[in-house]
């Protein structure tokens, strides 16, 4: 079957669905819960909810075989130049493969110096934990301030986040806005002597970092001898020269076939390593490799990525639904909606086909979210009822503490999943009135407001706790879903230009204001307000 015809089995069969209940279609189809769930590495996802019907399914699965998802997926883990625009490989599967595994970028074997990296971050962070690697006075490390942004900031944070003992012997803060707001709550309340800041930026040019970086160096310096400033600061960067010009005393590497949104596998998690313990970062790694295990080897019917990613691609492209909500169900997973915010739409939200033609469907929809159960006193009101159908995504887990009972927590999710796809008739919604000792006026006049219309489809991803194992594999469960979409869509979910057009205005603008006023060329807007915030 060609693209074009999968794509024409693909539209008929989403206009169709388009006319059906998700309700209905347990009972026409009872296989549905089995053919349309997957457990891989740790994780359970029940996409049964969702709107496609059982044609539809099977049309997902003909579209992802026409678009060449596995010939695409064998040349991202052989170190084939998949970042077509910037002629890389992308191996961030390479970073968490066990030691003494084989990548190639490009053709040129990486996992040696994967492994040689790994063993020397892990030396490290032992060094720090015991004392052993110590502040310019001597004193044992007690706090670390992370310095990056995008990449080099959220997704650490969000392994923080998620990983972090109440109580931890080595507090880990972040900075990552350029406002010196951020840098001030981050050193508030640490010591110099037991502060070690970590730089990460892979150019190590990044405007914002280098400014918080400069910002951290001050407040250091006004405290420490000079001589041992170096040991208070580390590089992790590809520009290793640079990173000693600024000061770092060490710098560990990583490559340019590691994109940021996908590095933080590598020495970018160096705080991580640090302040978690080696054997908390080593284990997410083998969680995440267990999810490349199963990506790789996985038929496309029981493929957990590929399930995520035909689901995104029929609510988008086949149902015309271009956002998404994300709700994790555990506070530990705070940031992950932030985090998918970054590596999907910076992935995918791309106007392009790979040869530079515009594209004709939608790409990647809007993604946000809240943790459960905030969320449901925030936007829930508009995917319940709003006009648009916006598709949820309910990241769930069954024991999130240990002293503490779940259901009341886990109980919410299941009950949202629900209500979104059987809503409440009008019929029913005046019954209940009526219930309440309200007047049949009274209760018909209430009854369209407590009206939901349902059919609203949701995804299910379940684990049972939370540990490092199982925090690798769901990251690395998103990564795989982003890359299958992009390939679908034929765009290159590796690279990130829209970024990059901000920033060289930013440049622009402050010679402007070096120079005291807006040149002749700037347009009236920008030079209006630039005159104004200069006062």
């Amino acid at each position: 079957m060609t693209r074009d015809d999968a794509w024409t089995t693909f539209d008929r069969t989403a206009a169709e669905a388009g006319a059906t209940r998700i309700d209905q279609q347990f009972a026409a189809d009872p296989d549905r819960l089995a053919r349309m769930s997957v457990e891989a590495a740790g994780l359970y996802l029940d996409l049964s909810k969702q709107s496609w019907t059982k044609a539809g399914f099977e049309a997902c699965l003909d579209l992802a075989r026409a678009s060449d998802v596995e010939g695409r997926r064998a040349a991202l883990f052989a170190g084939e130049a998949v970042n077509l625009t910037e002629g890389r490989a992308v191996l961030h599967p390479a970073l968490r493969a066990p030691a003494g595994a084989d990548f190639k970028a490009l053709g040129e074997p990486v996992s040696a110096e994967v492994d040689a990296v790994r063993a020397d971050m892990k030396t490290y962070a032992d060094a720090v934990r015991s004392g052993a690697e110590a502040g310019a006075t001597g004193r044992k490390f007690e706090a670390i301030v992370h310095v990056g942004i995008g990449g080099s900031d959220l997704g650490p944070r969000v392994v923080w986040d998620a990983l972090r003992p109440l109580d931890p012997a080595i507090d880990l803060r972040f900075v990552a806005n350029i406002d010196p707001r951020d840098m001030a709550e981050a050193l508030t309340g640490l010591d110099p002597e037991t502060t070690l800041v970590v730089v990460v930026s892979k150019t190590f040019t990044t405007q914002e970092t280098l400014a918080n970086a400069e910002a951290a160096k001050a407040w250091l310096t006004a405290a420490l001898p000079a001589e041992g400033m170096t040991k208070h600061f580390i590089g992790v960067t590809a520009a290793p020269d640079k990173a000693a010009a600024f000061g770092c005393g060490r710098t560990f590497a990583f490559r340019d076939w590691v994109g940021g949104r996908y590095s933080l596998w590598s020495a970018v998690s160096l705080s991580c390593g640090i302040a978690l313990g080696w054997d908390v970062f080593e284990a997410m790694l083998a969680g995440a490799a267990a999810m490349d295990d199963h990506f790789v080897s996985a038929p496309l019917e029981r493929n957990a990525p590929i399930l995520l990613a035909l689901a995104q691609v029929f609510n988008v492209d086949g149902l015309n639904r271009p956002a998404r909500t994300v709700a994790p169900y555990a506070h530990a997973l705070r940031r992950l909606p932030s985090f998918l915010q970054q590596l999907e739409m910076e992935s995918n939200g791309k106007r392009v086909h790979r040869d530079g033609t515009p594209v004709t469907r939608q790409t990647c929809p809007l993604v946000f979210g809240e943790p459960g159960t905030n969320g449901q006193h925030a936007f829930f009101q508009q995917i319940h009822q709003g006009p648009q159908i916006v598709p949820a995504e309910f990241v769930i887990v069954a024991k999130t503490h240990a002293d503490a009972p779940e259901s009341p927590l886990w109980s919410n999710a299941l009950a949202q999943g629900q209500a979104l796809m059987l809503g409440k008739t009008t019929e029913a919604a005046k019954a209940e009135g009526l219930a309440q000792g309200l007047s049949e006026e009274e209760a018909a006049r209430l009854a369209p407001h407590r009206t939901f219309t349902g059919n609203r489809p949701s995804t299910a991803i379940v684990m049972d706790r939370l540990t490092p194992e199982t925090l690798g594999a769901l990251l690395a469960l998103y990564e795989h879903k982003t890359f299958v979409e992009g390939v679908i869509w034929d765009i290159n979910s590796f690279d990130q230009w829209g970024v990059e057009l901000g920033k060289v205005l930013a440049r622009a603008i402050l010679k402007d204001v070096d120079a005291g006023g807006p040149s002749a060329d700037l347009d009236p807007s920008t030079a209006g307000l630039m005159t104004r915030l200069m006062g």
